[in-house]
């Protein structure tokens, strides 16, 4: 039984480069996955989800029944790994790690009008939770494991970066309800009004829905972009910097910056 066990554990997580069975199991889920995703938006084009309205039936019972057998495989089987090798308390930290939690949300849609009494417009809702599934993709792609290893290790630097975007976003919408409010109290009504206009300057996206008409109000407009460009260009920053590091790891050599082309060892050393 406990061969069982972990034969089943080592085709379900990521294959190893000799083993053509896991490797087949990955590549298996990996095109569920992505399918179920496009299944999702297909099936918003009215017409189609009409004509093929009993394929998608069929294809979302299908899924469901192999992202559900995947689940009980993986909370049996997790105990193979040292991290939940408990029975008891192990699976259940199995259960609510980050992986975990995707697999359930990716089949809760299907499996709770079944269970509650849910409003028809909630259900709808809920079925584009299914979308969720393509978080299921991070343990077949080696790309989105090093992009979460980056977000994790860069996240105090991001959470600066995103606190003083939030700053600078309150105090520019701030004065511009100020300045504007009088010449334009349909547009700048209050300040989370103003707000819609500083996230489209901030982002440099400029809808121009709403922009300011006074002399004043475009002044600090103007100041306002102009700080958005190098603000939201921070965290790229950080990002780049952080995937060179990881990538250098991931091939054995050493970080070396982006920019300036040091190693990053011996930068942050200085």
């Amino acid at each position: 039984m406990k061969r069982i066990q972990r034969r089943i554990y080592e085709l379900l997580e990521v294959a190893h480069p000799d083993d053509t069975a896991s490797r087949i199991t990955d590549l298996f889920l990996f095109i569920l996955i992505a399918l179920n995703v496009v299944a999702v938006i297909v099936e918003t084009v009215e017409d189609l989800a009409t004509q093929y309205a009993v394929v998608f039936q069929f294809f979302e019972v299908f899924s469901v029944g192999v992202f559900t057998v995947e689940y009980v495989l993986r909370l049996w089987t997790c105990v193979a790994n040292r991290r939940y090798a408990h029975p008891v308390t192990g699976r259940l930290r199995f259960a609510g790690s980050w992986h975990a939690i995707v697999d359930v949300l990716a089949i809760l849609p299907f499996y709770l009008p079944m269970f509650l009494p849910i409003d028809l417009r909630i259900i709808r809702a809920l079925r584009f939770f299914r979308l969720l599934r393509f978080l299921k993709l991070s343990r077949y792609s080696e790309s989105m494991r090093i992009f979460g290893k980056v977000l994790r290790s860069e996240r105090s630097e991001l959470m600066v970066a995103l606190f003083v975007a939030g700053v600078l976003l309150v105090l520019g919408s701030s004065f511009l309800y100020l300045v504007e409010h009088e010449a334009q109290p349909d547009k700048f009504s209050s300040i989370p009004a103003a707000m819609w206009w500083g996230v489209a300057t901030l982002t440099t996206v400029g809808y121009g829905d709403v922009a300011p008409i006074t002399p004043l109000g475009r002044f600090l407009g103007a100041i306002v972009a102009v700080m958005g460009i190098g603000m939201f260009a921070l965290p790229a920053g950080i990002l780049a910097s952080g995937f060179a590091r990881e990538m250098s790891k991931h091939r054995g050599e050493p970080a070396v910056c982006p920019h300036c082309g040091e190693p990053i060892g011996e930068v942050e050393g200085e």
